[in-house]
């Protein structure tokens, strides 16, 4: 009986102690934060920096390199879920996959990379589901299958 007397002294003195560290920005020498964004095949590496709202991708501007307007529209998405549209330039280099999938990895790219530089934006772009990865791809080819899984054509004689 003395243990459980011992025990509710321990319980209702302790105090409970929250650690919680605020996030620090993280920026290199130039202002930049970078981050990896990934979707399908596609790989993205991103550098986000103060600016006009400039995004140039491999290069190019960025409404030459994604020319369907859909593909722009993924792009610039993070950037209105967090309120910050034509405050920061992007300079992404993509590689793998095809348009589409270059975009949602670029998009995630520019997640990645706008909450490392402001650590207030985390919230909303989580809420917003831009930090995870889709880890979705495409299904490999079984032998004995046309496709991954589609049959060949039967046929009785």
């Amino acid at each position: 009986m003395a243990d459980l007397q011992d025990l509710k002294e321990i319980t209702g003195t302790a105090k409970a102690v929250e650690v919680s560290e605020e996030r620090k920005p993280v920026v290199d020498a130039q202002g930049r934060s970078y981050a990896t964004g990934k979707r399908k095949d596609a790989v993205a590496r991103v550098w986000v920096k103060p600016g006009s709202g400039k995004i140039t991708v491999n290069g190019r501007d960025q409404d030459v390199y994604f020319a369907r307007p859909t593909l722009r529209l993924i792009v610039n998405q993070p950037f209105q879920v967090a309120g910050r549209v034509d405050q920061y330039d992007v300079v992404a280099t993509v590689t793998g996959g095809g348009l589409s999938g270059q975009a949602g990895a670029v998009k995630h790219g520019i997640s990645q990379a706008l909450q490392l530089a402001e650590p207030d934006l985390r919230g909303a772009l989580k809420a917003a589901g831009f930090l995870t990865r889709d880890s979705r791809v495409v299904e490999r080819k079984k032998y004995g299958k046309a496709k991954a899984r589609r049959s060949f054509q039967f046929s009785k004689r």
